[in-house]
């Protein structure tokens, strides 16, 4: 691992193991309500150190969870991208996910992050394919999906705290280069 337990670096971003001391920075984005509008509400900050713990367990456990996202040039974190293990239908697949501060968005961070994620994905874990997951009207996110060269499954079903919802889509990428 490099330094400051950076595991991916781009050319405008460093993804590094998400800290207890992240809650504050990271609240800036699942703390708000337009950024979390695809979810069921915002987070608490109490909620905010779950996801971070969540994550700890994750790295633990897989080798991997959702890192920090950290603008290169100003070290500032503006959110968090990575790989968690998540059941779609009774199976289980490897899902890229992300959440970028909304002054952030729509200057290709999002894509860029995703990208990366996908080959480590790839590369390093020799997934032979990952998914994404979104509400059917998260247009910029089937976007990010798209250009990272992921294709429409199909839409499904997903039960979202104890209910049954039917407006979330399946977005998949093969690894090319998987031998079975």
């Amino acid at each position: 691992m490099k330094e400051d337990n950076c595991i991916i670096e781009t050319e405008r971003l460093k993804l590094r193991e998400l800290r207890m001391d992240d809650i504050n920075p990271l609240s800036l984005v699942l703390s708000d309500p337009e950024s979390m509008k695809f979810y069921p509400h915002p987070f608490s900050k109490e909620e905010v150190g779950k996801w971070i713990e969540w994550n700890l367990d994750n790295y633990r456990r897989h080798g991997f969870g959702l890192w920090a996202v950290i603008l290169k040039d100003t070290n500032e974190l503006i959110g968090d991208c990575g790989i968690t293990m998540q059941t779609v239908e009774n199976e289980t697949y490897p899902e890229i996910g992300y959440h970028i501060r909304k002054e952030y968005c729509r200057k290709g961070f999002a894509s860029e992050a995703a990208s990366a994620c996908l080959t480590f994905g790839f590369t390093i874990m020799k997934f032979p394919k990952i998914i994404s997951y979104m509400k059917s009207d998260n247009i910029p996110s089937r976007g990010v999906a798209e250009k990272n060269g992921m294709k429409f499954v199909r839409a499904f079903r997903k039960e979202v705290q104890g209910k049954l919802v039917d407006d979330e889509v399946l977005y998949c990428k093969e690894n090319t280069d998987h031998q079975q």
